[in-house]
């Protein structure tokens, strides 16, 4: 008996097609996919309502497809209070603090990719399921778009690094906030730190450090002890990230850093080996109590509650001198991008940047594709007579660094990345 055969373009293809894009690439594996939380439970109405994952985990993905007419998700922070309470039988009328908020927009858009499947005669010659093969290909290549897009927004940079297995183009590409669809923001100065050259194990606030760095500027397992410490010191700190299956997560909660193979590799050079052994037994340890999580997988330590972890990409620049990026002075509490820093002349070095994470760090949002009414859209399109087919994948999303303006220690409102740190250091090697 033949088989049914399901023609190009046709409406049953575009549904079956869009949703196995979709899963394909929430299933890829990936650091952003691991940092992303679980959809939550029924019981966890307002989030249910809104489609979002987990707030406890770095990138929170909102689903909420109920402005299908919109371009836009809002997301909302109330700022803690503070001050002195009313003691006694003092009156308190009309002393009531004032709510103050925060709010921030993220904005969606389409992004499409094209695989051009050949004319009539490679169609005929083949004897692959053509469809099958774009999704391999396009199932390969949005992930990669996703995971690189998040990692720049987190970073505040898009870097040098640029080999073909990037699809987020360098800054000076006339495509690239385009491609990004919302604004990559400059660390807030607060939440941006770099090496001190002058004491290797310390760290010094501000992104204008990085035209200090020298060659001895890398990564140090005393560099996670002084952020540990700049966390504890804080009024309202970061929240930590809780992994669901975690028997440790309400006890002990992690913050996460993200750094590239390199830094890695420098962290383990600049550490004894009982203390490295120490550093990697403890993720081995948290992840031996029953968690089955990827965070635990693969080359990753843990110290001072602080899990390292490396990413596939590199947030990168020459140490050439010439090299440039963009940063937020310490007078400018509006979040402004107010100070171009300029790389250090470290000849055989790059500078790396690194990211230390919390909960709620990024949102990553998706929207209703209006061609296929799912987030992912397949689309064929038949030319030159009906000889040669293309296969596009349409992505309609859009990320964004969750930014709010709680007050600081004098009250005024302050640009603050809500749930990532960078930290700046250097690695041996060319871009």
């Amino acid at each position: 008996m033949a088989q049914t055969s399901v023609p190009q373009g046709s409406s049953l293809a575009v549904k079956e097609f869009s949703v196995a894009l979709f899963a394909q690439t929430m299933r890829n594996p990936s650091i952003m996919r691991n940092i992303t939380g679980p959809a939550p439970q029924i019981g966890d109405a307002q989030r249910k309502l809104k489609n979002q994952t987990s707030p406890s985990m770095p990138i929170v993905r909102v689903t909420d497809l109920s402005k299908t007419a919109s371009d836009t998700i809002t997301v909302d922070c109330v700022d803690i209070i503070g001050g002195k309470p009313t003691m006694g039988d003092r009156n308190a009328e009309g002393k009531g603090e004032k709510l103050t908020t925060s709010s921030m927009d993220i904005r969606i858009d389409v992004a499409t990719k094209v695989v051009d499947s050949g004319g009539k005669m490679s169609q005929q010659r083949t004897k692959h399921a053509l469809r099958q093969l774009a999704l391999a290909n396009l199932g390969g290549y949005m992930p990669r778009l996703e995971s690189q897009s998040c990692l720049v927004h987190l970073a505040g940079a898009r870097g040098q690094q640029n080999d073909y297995s990037w699809g987020v183009p360098l800054e000076t590409d006339a495509d690239y906030s385009e491609i990004m669809v919302n604004p990559v923001k400059a660390p807030t100065y607060n939440r941006h730190y770099a090496v001190n050259n002058a004491a290797l194990t310390e760290l010094l606030q501000g992104g204008q450090q990085i035209t200090n760095l020298t060659n001895t500027c890398t990564m140090k397992l005393e560099h996670i002890d002084f952020m540990r410490r700049v966390i504890d010191d804080l009024t309202f700190r970061p929240q930590p990230i809780k992994i669901e299956d975690d028997p440790a997560a309400e006890d002990e909660p992690l913050y996460v850093w993200l750094v590239s193979p390199r830094v890695y590799q420098d962290l383990v050079s600049n550490t004894s080996g009982l203390t490295m052994r120490t550093f990697q037994q403890n993720a081995w340890n948290r992840a031996s109590w029953g968690s089955k999580h990827p965070l635990f997988k693969g080359e990753v330590g843990i110290w001072n509650n602080i899990l390292v972890k490396k990413v596939d990409y590199s947030i990168r620049w020459a140490a050439d001198g010439a090299s440039t990026t963009k940063f937020n002075t310490s007078t400018d509490t509006t979040g402004a991008e107010s100070g171009t820093a300029t790389m250090p002349t470290i000849a055989g070095f790059c500078v790396e940047r690194t990211m230390l994470l919390g909960a709620q760090a990024l949102g990553n949002v998706y929207g209703r594709n209006q061609t296929t009414d799912y987030y992912y859209g397949w689309l064929e399109h038949w030319y030159n007579f009906n000889r040669n087919l293309e296969i596009a994948a349409e992505m309609m999303g859009g990320k964004a660094k969750l930014r709010f303006n709680p007050p600081d220690a004098n009250g005024t409102p302050t640009a603050t990345d809500h749930g990532v740190f960078v930290i700046d250091v250097v690695s041996k090697g060319a871009v």
